[in-house]
């Protein structure tokens, strides 16, 4: 007869097509460290994608430029972005 328990990621006799593979359980948001991202950072990285979004691949040279645009205030971040958007017709 067939157990009709439904198997476990705990349980070694489990057989399925993942070859001994199981699924974690799911995060708890409890567990998860303090995480920070320096308002720099993510502006610098927002910039990256709205350059790539547009279509514009950033030299090799143009690091420094990406750097200091992102250490400006958010308003001019902001400004930047919407003037970006509005000339290459593409929306957020």
């Amino acid at each position: 007869m067939h157990n009709m328990a439904a198997p476990t990621g705990a349980d070694p006799a489990r057989r399925d097509d993942t070859d001994g593979d199981f699924l974690l359980p799911p995060p708890r948001p409890a567990d998860r460290l303090p995480c920070r991202v320096d308002p720099v950072d993510l502006r610098r990285l927002d910039l990256l994608a709205l350059l790539t979004a547009a279509g514009i691949a950033p030299s090799a040279g143009d690091r420094a430029a990406i750097e200091r645009l992102s250490e400006l205030p958010g308003s001019v971040h902001t400004a930047l972005h919407r003037w970006l958007e509005q000339a290459y017709g593409f929306c957020r």
